[in-house]
Parts: structure tokens; C-alpha cells; sequence
């Protein structure tokens, strides 16, 4: 199995489907990099990923709004088509197996919050867990 781990920005907000009996979240998140080129020059590289999140649970569909900040870990899936210059190009797709939620743009960047949401999906169930930085320790490592 490979697996794609992302964090990034939704760029518009989720839609959710009923396919052959099963929901399908889908959400579209965006990773972006800066970085000198060979001459010097500042550029920024955005990387898409179309995501697919399949579970029967779909209360964090409220939350996946335009701007939301989300990690994404899944299997992902390149797919090869013909760009509107008649091109070879590609698509990054993923099928999500977990989504946590980690703050939007519109968040104050000085408190550092983040949202307690994590969403997981094994097998076609979903649990929600708290981080566990958030959890109070029964016992000391050492």
C-alpha cells in the first residue's frame, strides 16, 4: 500500500454524494511551496489533491469549508488526461482513510488553536478521538 499524506487548504467547500448506498465526501485541498528557482527568483508551486472521503459518518461535512485547514492521509491515484492544449497532464486523487481538522484562514494566528476533530475510517467505520496531546496521561514514561 502507498500512502499520501497532505496538509493543506480546501479550495471550495465538500460535497456529499450518495453512491450505489454509500456517501462520498469530496473535497478538493491544495498544498503550497515556495522555493528559489535556479536564478534566483521566488516561486510558488501549488500541488491539488482530489480527495474522497467514503464513510457511512458524514458529520464532518459541516466543517469542510472553503479555506479549512485539513490534514489528509490515503491512498492515492494518478490519472493521466489531455489538458485543453491537447497535453499530456495529470491529476492527483486520494481516497481518504483519515481527516483531521486543523484550523481555517480565518483562525487567530496568535492563539494557535485547533480544532479537537479527527475524523478515521477503517473498513467502512468512522470514530472521532481526541488528539493526544489533549488527553491526560494515566502514567508517566519514565
Amino acid at each position: 500500500m502507498i500512502k499520501l499524506q497532505i496538509i493543506g487548504h480546501l479550495g471550495t467547500d465538500c460535497t456529499t454524494n450518495e453512491v450505489n448506498g454509500r456517501t462520498v465526501i469530496n473535497f478538493p485541498v491544495a498544498h503550497s511551496e515556495k522555493y528559489k528557482d535556479s536564478q534566483g527568483n521566488q516561486v510558488e508551486k501549488t500541488i491539488w489533491v482530489k480527495c474522497a472521503y467514503w464513510t457511512d459518518r458524514t458529520a464532518i461535512a459541516q466543517y469542510l469549508k472553503k479555506g479549512q485547514l485539513v490534514y489528509a492521509e490515503g491512498s492515492p491515484e494518478a490519472e493521466g488526461y489531455l489538458n485543453k492544449d491537447n497535453q499530456n497532464a495529470a491529476s492527483l486523487k486520494m481516497k481518504v482513510f483519515q481527516v483531521q481538522l486543523l484550523g481555517s484562514r480565518n483562525d487567530n494566528q496568535e492563539s494557535g488553536s485547533q480544532s479537537n476533530s479527527n475524523y478515521q475510517s477503517s473498513a467502512g467505520s468512522s470514530k472521532v478521538s481526541q488528539p493526544a496531546a489533549m488527553e491526560e496521561p494515566d502514567d508517566l514514561p519514565f
